[in-house]
């Protein structure tokens, strides 16, 4: 759900890190595979949902996801198909 460089974007900040958030948000880039301004944005985002609630237009979008996923995989059989992959690993 995070879109990077959304054509609204129209306000820059300069931030001072010191060593340790430096580091920190460099992990959290790295762990990401994005860029460390990136992971700070994320970051923010994710402290701000923690403390405030998600908005309900994310929880609605997050719950036809989810509903989606159920439709997918509905009648799947895990058990079954957890047996076919360890019988193919047998041969390894």
């Amino acid at each position: 759900m995070y879109l990077c460089y959304d054509l609204d974007m129209s306000h820059r900040t300069t931030i001072l890190l010191d060593e340790d958030s430096r580091k920190a948000a460099r992990e959290l880039a790295l762990q990401y595979d994005c860029s460390t301004s990136e992971a700070i944005r994320r970051a923010i985002l994710r402290h701000h949902e923690s403390v405030f609630g998600v908005p309900a237009r994310t929880r609605r979008d997050r719950v036809k996801v989810l509903q989606r996923l159920f439709e997918l995989f509905e009648g799947h059989d895990a058990e079954a198909e957890l047996r076919e992959l360890k019988q193919q690993d047998s041969g390894f």
